[in-house]
């Protein structure tokens, strides 16, 4: 039976579930990765930043440092992996990047340290961290067009929330990996091996993330792309991809803030143990967890920007009162948690949608490039660059207020980002939402259905 357009344009349920599992698997493991470095970046800092007689928080402040180079070097992979996608498809990228990183990851586990290889170590492992960057920039841009472009009419959003969601999963795996070490194991066996085993776990997840995603169909929006009718001027390319940046810059800093350079400040700014900081930073991710999906289906219902815009909004009104409240001896260990899993769900409600917001940006012939370029500047300036500028500022200010200025001010930016909506066809009725309108006019010849959401 010969195929309507139509046809050919709704992805089978089976692709889709597919396209979810294949795009989500190296979420999860690019996010465990940097979560268990971002967890154990006090063990890090130690085992390769330190040399005897060298200071703890000068380690911290250089494994932070080699943290950011890594993020500096995801735009550079969004740019080759994303015109490689846009040029030969998301496939075959999503292939070769979950295999570097899983290489990459595995190795950091088997380095010798500072103690064995001198200062060869801390080159070797920001090697190391450069490739993951490397990866990394090109993960996302060729998951997240994968899972948007076979999402059911009328489901991107709740398809690319899933994007968030492994996020979400990797870092709480990363914790769950630190905090389950750290319960069977002393200090001195964790410091002296046992860091170790978290990174070589990656091995057999990205072997089986490979799998996945050999098995993967290209997806229909680039196998049936028309070029000549997506043409997008570079200008318009450049003002979107700026748009992009500014949107998801909160989501950024105050996710990175809240749930991964949490158990750090806490030690260091707090005195916390690391039992107690890795459980507050479990409990934030929970909240982030469980908000993402619901998120990204509440923007299919009604528009990406209002609930990424209450997102923002809270985390400038809460994260100062919220920093307050962790300082305060008199607060209950229970209102600090319920507090800690808040500040994640606020950022699940930026997380949720975000990705979905990116795919609609760009049409197909630059999708993969573009929205990995807007995702990946703003994680390298604002993610990979926050535990460096949070530890530095409170070590030379001594206020620990900082990471809630911090989250606030990112915030307070990407509200009047969303604010905003440029002219021409990078946000218009034109490439990203293209898609919406042929989804809106099956429905209707089916006999009815919601109109797309507005952004």
């Amino acid at each position: 039976m010969k195929l309507t357009f139509e046809d050919r344009q709704t992805p089978r349920k089976a692709s889709s579930a597919r396209a979810l599992a294949a795009g989500s698997v190296g979420n999860f493991i690019e996010w465990y990765e940097f979560g268990v470095y971002g967890y154990f970046a006090t063990v890090v800092a130690q085992r390769f930043f330190t040399p005897e007689g060298g200071g703890a928080v000068e380690g911290l402040v250089k494994a932070y440092a080699s943290f950011a180079l890594a993020f500096f070097f995801r735009p550079v992979g969004a740019a080759l992996f994303g015109r490689l996608g846009d040029r030969i498809g998301r496939r075959p990228v999503l292939i070769l990047v979950v295999a570097l990183m899983t290489g990459a990851t595995t190795l950091i586990g088997a380095l010798p340290t500072y103690a064995t290889a001198g200062a060869l170590a801390p080159w070797l492992l920001t090697l190391l961290r450069v490739v993951q960057g490397l990866s990394a920039g090109g993960e996302f841009g060729g998951a997240v067009s994968a899972m948007t472009e076979f999402a059911p009419p009328g489901r991107r959003g709740l398809y690319g929330a899933w994007q968030s969601f492994t996020v979400a999963l990797g870092l709480l795996g990363g914790a769950g990996a630190a905090v389950g070490l750290a319960t069977v194991l002393t200090e001195d066996q964790l410091s002296a091996w046992g860091w170790r085993l978290p990174f070589l776990l990656a091995l057999p997840m990205g072997l089986g993330a490979l799998w996945l995603r050999v098995r993967l169909e290209e997806t229909p929006s680039f196998r049936e792309r028309t070029p000549d009718a997506e043409r997008l001027p570079a200008r318009g390319v450049v003002r979107a991809v700026a748009l992009g940046a500014g949107r998801v810059m909160g989501w950024s800093a105050a996710g990175y803030t809240f749930l991964v350079v949490l158990p750090s400040y806490l030690q260091t700014a707090l005195h916390a143990d690391f039992r107690q900081a890795l459980t507050a930073t479990v409990l934030a991710n929970l909240g982030f967890a469980a908000a993402i999906l619901p998120a990204g289906l509440l923007s299919d219902r009604i528009g990406r920007r209002p609930v990424m815009l209450t997102g923002a909004v809270l985390v400038v009104g809460a994260a100062v009162p919220l920093f307050d409240l962790l300082q305060d001896t008199g607060t209950s260990s229970l209102v600090k948690g319920a507090a800690v899993c808040a500040a994640g769900a606020v950022v699940g409600l930026m997380a949720g949608p975000g990705p979905a917001m990116l795919a609609e940006l760009f049409p197909t012939r630059v999708r993969c490039t573009g929205l990995g370029l807007a995702y990946a500047l703003s994680n390298a300036v604002f993610s990979g660059c926050a535990g460096l500028i949070i530890t530095e500022t409170v070590k030379r200010t001594g206020n620990v207020d900082v990471p809630a200025y911090y989250a606030a001010a990112t915030c307070a930016v990407s509200a009047l980002a969303l604010l905003g909506r440029p002219a021409g066809k990078a946000d218009g009725p034109g490439a990203g939402d293209r898609t919406d309108v042929r989804d809106v006019v099956r429905r209707r010849r089916r006999g009815g259905g919601r109109a797309a959401p507005r952004r």
